[in-house]
């Protein structure tokens, strides 16, 4: 008998798809104490869990049977996604169950924030009788902005469509050929904000994500501006966003998450009259709750009976054997995605990546899996997994191409690849080191040795003496401390690139004080 435990509420669609296997014994005991929990995952298999659950390491830690962890919903910010890999555990997530319920709240807010109709429901239910006041705007016409082109963007956008607006989407990996062929223009930041008479987001909060509407956009944007986040809090400047209101370029905002949850009760937001406000509600329908038990409910019980693994966030389906040869080269495939998308300029067009030696007589289209989601990871985060990695690059237009070779290169086994995007190319090879860690090897012209893991500075510059120790003042000085260095140079004297492992993230102030150094062109901080 299969154990299965839930604990958080889950809809008993979802629940019966599982009692209905004779196989599975499914316990249910929600609102358990992290210590509670502790003793109680022993013996079970699966777990399954909600946002309330937190699954941390100490309850993966002492798991004895544990083999899947299945999230109804999207974020996995409260699975401890290191130490389930490190144990074997996959982990799997239901990103596509609440799209459409976000994507109506979405339009929801945009049509409570064009006709006032919260405050003029409770302006009626005292009694008033205020028509004047609340005056509205018409959608038909207006230019909507979306930040983000994933799922619940391309959704809202339809909807949007169907109201006669205007469209413009900023994605860093959507084409402009696939925005095109839905009626909706691609632009960058900087032309989306002064363009758009209504502005929502609809990406993960990653770090790049993190503010990236804050003063400096709110005064790139056109006076009356409405602004709308059902995706996640802290992806607006909610201090910023205040300012913007007081000034007046902001007319009206709709919020339905919040950079601290629940909200603050002091928070300015509550007492704006042109504010409007829900508690995270997005994904809070019948039909979403119950999408996502079902969605959570098939893909566990599917993973427990060898019927395959859909939605991984950790992991691909490999036999065992295949998986022993194979891991270690995954591991390194997704690094050279993470690192390649950090180092590229411009929007994704074409993926090109070749395999080289022994590793070329094994089916390798996990290792493609793993190049894509981690070329996507930086933007994308927890929506994006082994499985289908592939098919979100296919649908924003982003061409793979996959070669294999079992002659050897310079190195016995070799994954090379070929981004290109609509600014240029970047090429990275990669291999494995004696004890199986991930090693790249070659940057474009340059050889080099890197280890990918940590917080990176990759620097293009002049080879003139000192600048070392030039980079080595300006860290040192900051508090930066240099774990290890690589340098590559065409010629003496030449082009050439260095690259830092530093033991912190480099602020934007620190890149530009390097910036600023004699014969350096160019900085990146890349995270692996």
């Amino acid at each position: 008998m299969i154990k299965i435990l839930v604990s958080d509420a889950l809809s008993e669609e979802g629940l019966k798809i599982l009692r209905d296997n004779k196989e599975f014994q499914v316990d249910v005991k929600i609102d358990l104490k992290p210590d509670e929990l502790k003793q109680a995952i022993k013996g079970y298999e699966a777990l399954l869990v909600r946002s309330a659950t937190k699954v941390t390491r100490e309850i993966i830690e002492a798991a004895d049977k544990l083999k899947v962890v299945g999230r109804a919903g999207v974020g996995l910010d409260n699975v401890d996604l290191e130490a389930a890999t490190q144990k074997g555990i996959i982990v799997m997530n239901t990103p596509a169950g609440n799209t459409i319920s976000t994507a109506e709240h979405t339009i929801s807010m945009i049509l409570a924030l064009s006709r006032n109709i919260p405050q003029a429901c409770a302006s009626t239910k005292k009694g008033e009788w205020k028509r004047s006041k609340f005056m509205g705007v018409e959608l038909y016409g207006k230019t909507l902005g979306i930040v983000g082109f994933g799922r619940i963007g391309r959704e809202v956008a339809k909807r949007a469509l169907s109201f006669g607006m205007r469209v413009l989407a900023y994605d860093p990996f959507l084409s402009r050929q696939i925005a095109e062929s839905l009626g909706i223009k691609v632009v960058e930041l900087n032309e989306l904000f002064p363009q758009s008479d209504y502005i929502t987001v609809h990406t993960p909060l990653t770090d790049e994500t993190r503010h990236i509407i804050s003063g400096p956009q709110f005064a790139m944007m056109k006076k009356g501006v409405r602004v709308i986040n059902c995706a996640r809090g802290g992806i607006i400047d909610e201090e910023a966003l205040c300012a913007a209101l007081e000034k007046g370029i902001v007319a009206g905002v709709a919020l339905d998450v919040f950079e601290k949850e629940p909200v603050a009760a002091d928070s300015p937001l509550l007492t704006m009259e042109n504010v409007i406000i829900t508690p995270h509600l997005g994904a809070s329908t019948e039909e979403a709750q119950v999408n996502v038990a079902i969605e959570v409910a098939e893909i566990v019980r599917d993973a427990l009976l060898g019927r395959g693994i859909r939605n991984a966030a950790n992991y691909p389906c490999l036999e065992a054997e295949v998986c022993e040869v194979l891991a270690p080269y995954m591991s390194l495939a997704e690094k050279l995605g993470i690192f390649t998308s950090q180092l590229a300029e411009g929007r994704f067009q074409e993926v090109d990546i070749s395999y080289s030696g022994e590793i070329a007589a094994y089916d390798l289209s996990p290792l493609s899996m793993a190049i894509c989601k981690g070329l996507l990871s930086p933007i994308l985060k927890e929506t994006v997994n082994f499985v289908n990695a592939v098919a979100l690059c296919k649908e924003r237009g982003i061409r793979i191409k996959e070669g294999k070779s079992s002659k050897e290169e310079e190195f016995v086994n070799l994954i090379k690849l070929a981004l290109k995007t609509d600014k240029g190319a970047r090429v990275v090879w990669g291999t494995l080191s004696g004890n199986k860690q991930a090693r790249i090897v070659k940057i474009d012209e340059y050889y080099v040795e890197l280890y990918p893991i940590g917080e990176l500075i990759y620097i293009e510059n002049w080879d003139r003496p000192g600048l070392i120790g030039s980079l080595g003042t300006v860290l040192g000085k900051n508090g930066v401390n240099i774990a290890a260095m690589t340098f590559g140079r065409d010629k003496p004297g030449g082009k050439a690139i260095s690259v830092l492992s530093v033991d912190s993230p480099v602020s934007q102030e620190l890149a530009g004080k390097i910036k600023q150094l004699e014969n350096i062109l160019t900085i990146k901080g890349i995270r692996v």
